[in-house]
């Protein structure tokens, strides 16, 4: 079995256990913080490497990534780069799989996973969306990522409405995305879609783009995972 489907096998055995959700925290950067997030036990941390973004980790150090528990699985975010590149970029850094926040299209998808990796996908959603677009993308992700659709790629703390997570009705298991506060905790444990797996958090969480708010994660983590 590849490292990435029995990674897959062992989170969604976890995520079915009573009272407990996958827990994907983006957009790290900084060393001693990856190091105290790293702490609390996330299930999926992920890494910015889109230029353009203020999370983009420039400079990251793999001994950090390295040190980083084998149940916390590294991912590597891209937007429409080249295949050769994002590749290039998940054996420098030992990372365990890619999220593709661009318009990428299902055989990029498709490489990915043949090479070992865990493969998300990021789609906008909007309130007229048509969640038949990710239909193509079934077999060749292990996860999708629904997340608000704005003019930038990520981090830009708005919430889509969230009831229109009814309208998918695919087998791929998702996380949810966009503006996902402490506040929200008890409105994500009103969700019952069978394949919402769990959340991935970000810019309400940080003091500032990429660094986070270790004490508020704590708090959230708290309160969603276990109680």
């Amino acid at each position: 079995m590849k490292d990435n489907e029995k990674g897959r096998e062992e989170n969604n055995e976890v995520s079915q256990i009573a009272n407990f959700k996958l827990i994907k925290v983006c957009g790290m950067k900084f060393p001693e913080n990856i190091r105290e997030v790293a702490a609390l036990q996330p299930d999926f941390m992920g890494f910015v490497f889109y230029k353009k973004s203020p999370r983009y980790v420039r400079h990251l150090d793999i001994s950090v990534l390295d040190s980083l528990p084998s149940s916390i699985k590294k991912m590597g975010v891209f937007v429409n780069e080249k295949l050769d590149n994002i590749l290039s970029t998940v054996y420098k850094y030992h990372l365990d799989g890619v999220q593709l926040h661009g318009s990428e299209l299902e055989d990029k998808c498709e490489k990915l996973k043949e090479a070992g990796l865990l493969v998300i996908k990021a789609f906008p959603v909007e309130s007229s969306y048509n969640f038949i677009v990710t239909k193509p993308y079934e077999s060749v992700c292990d996860y999708f990522l629904f997340d608000t659709k704005v003019p930038i790629y990520g981090g830009a703390g708005i919430k889509f409405d969230w009831s229109l997570l009814n309208d998918y009705k695919g087998n791929t298991p998702f996380f949810l995305s966009g503006g996902i506060s402490l506040e929200d905790v008890e409105d994500l444990k009103k969700i019952e879609h069978p394949k919402f797996i769990g959340v991935d958090l970000n810019s309400k969480f940080e003091i500032a783009p990429g660094k986070k708010n270790v004490e508020l994660l704590r708090q959230f983590f708290q309160l969603y995972r276990y109680s």
